[in-house]
C-alpha cells in the first residue's frame, strides 16, 4: 500500500488521555479489489481502540478508507496495512481491527489483527 494513503489520516488530542476508555468505529461500506481477479470485495470494518493522547478523526478516516476502492490487495494486507496504518498516526495504547468480507464463491472471510503498545 502506498505510504501516501497515511497521509489522509488525522488526529485530534484525546479529551480525556488520562482514562482508558475504548473507542469503536464501524465501516460497513469498505471496498478494495482482489488482485487476483480484479472483482470488487466487500467488507465491514470494525476498529476498536484505547487512545493515548490522540484519536483519529472520521471524515478523515472515511477518506483513506475511500481510497482503497480501486486497489488491488488480499483481505489480509488491507487489514494489517490499515491497521499499521492507524497505529503510526494515533500511537494507541491498544487497538483492534476486524475485516468481516462478504461471501465470495460460498467462503466468508474474517481478518482481525490487533496491536498492544509494550
Amino acid at each position: 500500500m502506498p505510504t501516501d494513503f497515511r497521509q489522509t489520516l488525522e488526529t485530534f488530542e484525546n479529551p480525556f488521555p488520562q482514562r482508558d476508555y475504548t473507542i469503536e468505529t464501524i465501516c460497513p461500506e469498505f471496498t478494495s479489489v482482489c488482485p487476483k481477479t480484479g472483482q470488487p470485495d466487500f467488507g465491514t470494518l470494525t476498529i476498536t481502540y484505547i487512545p493515548d493522547q490522540k484519536c483519529f478523526e472520521l471524515k478523515s478516516l472515511k477518506l483513506y478508507l475511500q481510497q482503497y476502492r480501486n486497489h488491488g490487495a488480499f483481505y489480509e494486507n488491507v487489514t494489517n496495512t490499515i491497521l499499521d496504518d492507524l497505529v503510526a498516526v494515533t500511537e494507541p495504547r491498544w487497538m483492534k481491527l476486524v475485516g468481516e468480507f462478504t461471501p465470495r464463491g460460498g467462503i466468508r472471510t474474517n481478518v482481525i489483527v490487533e496491536y498492544r503498545r509494550g
